[in-house]
């Protein structure tokens, strides 16, 4: 097929119809031709030459030029393509090196083979060019839902037709046992939009807590407009869910908004979810407050916080307990999911008897350390002492308020509490020595004598040992393998030690053995500091 001979407004149109076809700039499908017309000119003139093919495009006539390179002497490598500044003054007036000299060649006669190739080659670019625009279109999209239609099922995973493309929903992103057929309509959320070698791979969900979120916002007008947000959505995916919202404005009811008339609104969800229940509740900062409401529809009796730990104890009416822990637990998982905190359900007859150990344990502490009778000791109990530290070194004041202790008796209690403590810090001192732990660690500041005993039980005995160890292995922590959280125990983790607490233990014993610069630790706190500050920030706009 010789160009010349070809029409070539032809090419033109092929471009536009290919183009609208696939919905690409018709420029790419030129280029792609312009391409594939260079590539059969190299195989007729020659692979080592630079031939380039420019296709008009008003006339759509094409040009096929030959390039040459002016390079220094010492650089010339192709004979063809390149030449010397010497050579090319026969061409050029004044050349330079880097400038190109451009001359027209005829136009090839395209056999068979090289007119395959061409088509092969346009294939190729449409091909990328579609992909690109497929990318460009959905990786905005990613986090909104999409309507699109089934095209069949492999193994398992249902392949969606999304009008521009083909997207995967996968198996463990149904809902259920739910089953389609090629050609019903889905409502899905897009999770994620990834560029991949064999084109853009758009992933679907409908058991992301976000897919109940988004039907929600189309629902629900007030949290389209902002007015009401969403603040956070736990699901056991066609089952049941619970959903946290806030008001912006004090006249608008949340949890009713999103109910709507007579359910309506959440019904709709509902419908779309399956028949998955659903738990509306108001959201509050104030964590207790919030947990309450979490675990609606039962009734709780109190709630105990420990911030540090990042755990809750609820206390439930004994009649409220299997309400509270749900059908195989799934109500207080929701509600640790919802509030971000692990919970610990109690009821009030367990909480009691805890809380009474607790009291005859400490009794039976002062009893034996201090040589209390056992009124005495309950009356340290009673009011919050809980062990001999806080005896023997709180102020006198807080010893007088208990009945019957004037200031003689309260000196004598911490006499006796600090004889005790040096007792058995010696003790533990002498275990620790006698186990060959190094003076270097006796000595450094921010370890009790108990706990140095407890590192030298864990085979931590010099300084250089206990700048090794990670804070995990001090504090304790949690691992999470393969979905399952799995509790390490700390060495320190008896002691009360925190995450925080232990990395500055740490750090201290590096810089002290020189392992670290003290400027750059310096850098690295103001730093943190500076990030915390940000989130704070953050947190309260």
């Amino acid at each position: 097929m010789a160009i010349t001979s070809a029409n070539q407004l032809e090419l033109l149109q092929t471009a536009e119809a290919v183009a609208r076809e696939k919905m690409i700039d018709p420029n790419l499908v030129v280029e792609a031709m312009e391409e594939s017309l260079a590539r059969a000119a190299k195989s007729r003139y020659g692979a080592e030459m630079d031939i380039r093919v420019a296709i008009d495009r008003k006339t759509g006539r094409a040009t096929f030029t030959r390039v040459r390179t002016v390079v220094a002497d010492d650089e010339l490598e192709n004979y063809q393509a390149e030449f010397t500044v010497e050579q090319a003054k026969q061409y050029m007036d004044n050349p330079e090196v880097g400038q190109e000299f451009s001359e027209e060649v005829p136009p090839v006669e395209m056999g068979r083979i090289a007119a395959q190739s061409a088509k092969q080659v346009i294939l190729q670019k449409v091909r990328e060019a579609e992909r690109d625009r497929q990318y460009e279109e959905f990786k905005d999209r990613a986090g909104t839902i999409i309507n699109g239609l089934v095209k069949r099922e492999e193994y398992g995973n249902v392949i969606v037709d999304v009008g521009a493309g083909e997207a995967i929903l996968r198996r463990n992103e149904k809902i259920g046992r739910e089953s389609y057929r090629p050609n019903d309509r889905i409502r899905v959320y897009i999770k994620d939009v990834r560029r991949e070698q064999r084109g853009p791979q758009i992933f679907l969900s409908r058991t992301a807590p976000e897919f109940m979120a988004e039907l929600f916002k189309m629902e629900v007008p007030e949290i389209y407009d902002g007015i009401i947000e969403i603040k956070a959505v736990a699901r056991d995916p066609g089952s049941r869910a619970k959903i946290a919202v806030i008001s912006y404005d004090g006249s608008i009811d949340p949890v009713g908004a999103c109910v709507g008339m007579r359910g309506s609104r959440v019904q709709a969800v509902v419908n779309e979810l399956q028949g998955e229940k659903i738990d509306i509740i108001p959201w509050n900062e104030d964590q207790p407050t919030f947990l309450v409401n979490a675990l609606q529809p039962a009734e709780v009796s109190k709630v105990v916080l420990d911030e540090e730990a990042g755990k809750i104890e609820v206390v439930v009416p004994e009649e409220q307990l299997s309400l509270a822990i749900g059908r195989r637990g799934q109500n207080v998982r929701l509600a640790s999911q919802l509030t971000g905190l692990d919970i610990d359900i109690m009821t009030e007859e367990q909480e009691s008897a805890r809380r009474q150990a607790e009291f005859e344990l400490r009794t039976k502490l002062f009893m034996d350390t201090l040589d209390l009778d056992e009124f005495f000791a309950q009356l340290l109990v009673s009011e919050g002492f809980t062990n001999l530290e806080e005896v023997a070194y709180v102020e006198v004041d807080e010893l007088l308020v208990i009945d019957g202790v004037d200031e003689a008796t309260a000196g004598e209690l911490q006499a006796r509490a600090r004889d005790v403590l040096e007792a058995q810090n010696k003790a533990a001192l002498d275990a620790a020595r006698a186990l060959g732990v190094d003076d270097t660690l006796i000595e450094f500041e921010g370890l009790t004598p108990q706990m140095i005993e407890a590192l030298a039980k864990d085979d931590v005995k010099t300084l250089e040992d206990f700048a090794t160890c990670a804070d995990w292995e001090l504090a304790g922590g949690w691992t999470t393998v393969d979905g399952v959280r799995t509790k390490d125990d700390g060495t320190l983790e008896p002691f009360d030690m925190s995450l925080e607490e232990a990395q500055h233990l740490i750090m201290t014993a590096r810089v002290l053995l020189g392992w670290v610069d003290p400027a750059e630790l310096e850098v690295a706190e103001v730093e943190e500091e500076d990030i915390d500050g940000a989130e704070d920030e953050e947190a309260e706009a």
